[in-house]
């Protein structure tokens, strides 16, 4: 964290990732991921899959197996994908938003800065952890099921970008992964880590933050209040 905070230009838009950034889901869907590994009959522990998190899930699938030596076809890759998602949804019961979630999308809206939320999970995954955010109004969502490739690539980025009608290098992505710090910098946005998930500040720095803090209720202080 940086004390004081840099002095920002005005965002065009802020596009946030979902799990682990906006709600409290990161160690469900690593639960998930090991219930399917198992399943699967692929040696998997917690050490394995926590880094993964927020990357492509059929990337996950595949470096696991990788790992542990058995290596899958995108076929098989694509089917345990599927079945973590299955999985992590009867799991998912009772999310809870990260403390200053719901606050900083207000001082969003309230400062008319558009947002938008990019997410490596697919549809069905999505609508239980944007509805415990208690929104006002639906929000612009680009999930994996919307482009060819998740992230670390940009493509969840970039169409988030396209559909809020701004242009990439003027946005700020949050994420709490490296992975969404890869796939900022490959978008040329303003990567904004935040230590909320399962990666620290030392990890998110290394994947190309511009900035890390340790609560979204420090990033409000960062957006400017006019135009």
């Amino acid at each position: 964290m940086s004390h004081p905070f840099p002095e920002l230009p005005r965002p065009q838009a802020v596009i946030f990732d979902l799990d682990g950034t906006l709600v409290a889901t990161v160690e469900t869907r690593i639960r998930a991921w090991l219930i399917t590994f198992a399943e699967a009959q692929i040696p998997a522990g917690r050490g394995d899959v926590a880094p993964l998190i927020g990357s492509d899930g059929k990337y996950l699938a595949r470096e696991v197996a990788r790992r542990a030596g058995r290596p899958l076809s995108d076929r098989r890759a694509t089917e345990i994908d599927r079945r973590s998602g299955e999985v992590y949804s009867g799991l998912n019961t009772d999310p809870r938003p990260v403390p200053g979630a719901r606050e900083l999308l207000q001082v969003l809206d309230q400062r008319q800065v558009p947002w938008a939320i990019a997410t490596s999970s697919l549809r069905g995954q999505v609508a239980r952890s944007v509805k415990a955010l208690a929104l006002s109004r639906e929000p612009v969502i680009v999930d994996g099921s919307h482009v060819a490739h998740a992230k670390p690539e940009p493509d969840l980025l970039l169409e988030a970008a396209q559909r809020l009608g701004v242009r990439a290098p003027g946005c700020w992505y949050i994420g709490d992964a490296t992975w969404d710090m890869l796939a900022a910098k490959r978008a040329k946005m303003y990567a904004i880590g935040v230590t909320s998930g399962a990666a620290g500040v030392a990890a998110l720095a290394a994947a190309g933050a511009d900035l890390v803090v340790g609560s979204l209720a420090e990033v409000g202080d960062l957006v400017p209040a006019t135009v």
